[in-house]
């Protein structure tokens, strides 16, 4: 529904750069990549090879991911970043050890991105999705490397993966049910709202406030269907798990029948599920609502669709460095992955992300204009800076993409200094005009290539709602969205 309700603002740009409500679990991704980052970044410092770090970071930075899904899922979906991630960097690696030629590598970098951008929209891995892998990859394939260091390099990638691993992995040894807990009582809250706007009326449109709240409840179960779904089957610990499914078919009973529903008495179950308290029993009502279990959709059929997508991204992101290498720009690897973080559903939300980007960095750059007196005192500073960029990055994005970016900005560019500190003047200069012509030009691939299958998915979100209301059902997993985090799309 966001989909809908992000192309039809009176106000594009006050929509666009508005700010939501934090994430209930903000801090869980913040503090996870600060731990990722710092014992690998300490230990180079100590030895006197911070000029090291970028390889480590690679794959401390893949503690940013799945932190939605139950730990059975997540131990998988975070095995499969860091082996795409230490993939990408392999291969740029080799490609940087073959060729000095910036035209050569912009392809290889834009050929990544296509891939790494149509996989994370397949596999459905949830934010930050490929802005990450890319930033890796294309950074390693201009960075200076020979054949006999690739190994070592690689190496310390897969070490500070495994411990970002760990790291992702620890918070289960205290609530093994933590993530499907919060989408649970998140489904509850979210009925318990609907039920409280009077939800038996109705809709007029899709602005309606109780389709809004039906959007939002029947996303919220979704989301909490999804995750016991990849929880996988009840183990030892299955009356936990059973007793959060009962409670998840009592949220969608009361998005069908919200007269006959307590708001009360669900938010009351919201508050007990949460923690590590037991959840609390009701009556077995599973055979209504639909199966939290559903045919899985192979790999290969997702990926078919997508072929627009890998084309206007390997598309974008080649003219954007490109473009970048016809202005003298030494680091053109900054225009191709801002051209690969635009792609969204629509191209209204494709122009948003532009925007956000744009703003986002003009803003960063500035930050990065006050911190470097104190990043260049020492390399012990420096470190610190990242640290609290990493963080603070984290912290902010789940707000909106540009608040976060106005701490990925300047990270990224300190990053680039642990091999020795630059002049800051040319540093800002090249992220400026490199982010200008990434977003100019990526917004033009994204008009050339066309993708008519999200515009089918747009008209189809578009009449749901009316649908669901007509009809007194609450939205179901899909077939093909089982496992997928629900805030694809809106973070990067």
């Amino acid at each position: 529904m966001k989909l809908v309700m992000g192309t039809s603002s009176r106000h594009p740009l006050a929509g666009v750069l508005r700010l939501g409500r934090p994430s209930d679990i903000w801090f869980k991704p913040a503090l996870s990549v600060v731990v990722s980052v710092a014992p690998p970044n300490v230990a180079l410092l100590l030895l006197g090879r911070l000029d090291l770090a970028m390889y480590t970071m690679a794959g401390s930075l893949c503690a940013l991911y799945a932190h939605n899904r139950p730990y059975a899922a997540r131990a998988r979906a975070l095995a499969w970043v860091a082996l795409g991630m230490l993939g990408g960097l392999a291969t740029a690696l080799v490609a940087a050890s073959l060729t000095s030629s910036a035209v050569v590598l912009v392809t290889v970098g834009a050929a990544l991105a296509a891939v790494q951008k149509v996989l994370c929209d397949a596999t459905r891995i949830g934010p930050p999705g490929n802005v990450v892998l890319t930033f890796i990859s294309s950074a390693a394939l201009f960075a200076p490397q020979s054949f006999v260091q690739i190994p070592g390099h690689v190496g310390l990638a897969a070490t500070a993966a495994a411990w970002a691993w760990l790291v992702g992995m620890a918070p289960g040894l205290l609530r093994p049910h933590g993530p499907e807990r919060r989408a649970t009582a998140g489904a509850l809250h979210a009925a318990a709202a609907y039920v409280e706007t009077g939800g038996a009326g109705a809709p007029s449109g899709p602005g309606d406030r109780h389709t809004r709240a039906h959007a939002t409840a029947a996303a919220a179960v979704h989301a909490a269907r999804q995750a016991l779904h990849s929880a996988g089957r009840p183990g030892r610990a299955g009356g936990t798990r059973r007793a959060l499914e009962r409670l998840v078919v009592r949220a969608e009973v009361a998005l069908a029948a919200p007269a006959d529903a307590d708001p009360a008495l669900l938010r009351t179950w919201a508050r007990q599920v949460r923690g590590t308290r037991p959840v609390p029993e009701v009556d077995d009502l599973a055979h209504i609502g639909t199966e939290l279990t559903s045919p899985a959709t192979p790999l290969w059929h997702r990926l078919a669709p997508l072929t627009p997508l890998a084309v206007r991204t390997a598309l974008g992101c080649a003219l954007a460095g490109y473009a970048s290498l016809a202005l003298g720009i030494g680091r053109p690897y900054w225009a191709l992955v801002t051209a690969a973080c635009l792609y969204q559903a629509n191209l209204s939300l494709t122009w948003g992300r532009g925007v956000q980007r744009v703003i986002g960095n003009l803003l960063g750059v500035l930050l990065f204009a006050a911190l470097v007196p104190l990043a260049h005192t020492g390399e012990i500073a420096l470190v610190v800076c990242c640290l609290a960029l990493n963080f603070g990055a984290e912290a902010l994005i789940s707000r909106n993409y540009w608040l976060g970016s106005v701490c990925v900005t300047p990270m990224a560019l300190l990053i680039t200094e642990f091999a020795g500190f630059q002049e800051p003047g040319r540093l800002i200069t090249e992220r400026v005009v490199d982010t200008l012509v990434g977003a100019l030009v990526g917004l033009v691939a994204a008009v050339a290539v066309p993708d008519r299958r999200w515009q089918r998915v747009v008209r189809a979100e578009r009449s749901r709602p009316r649908t669901l209301a007509a009809t007194g059902r609450s939205q179901g997993p899909r077939p093909d969205q089982r496992t997928g985090d629900t805030t694809e799309g809106v973070r990067p």
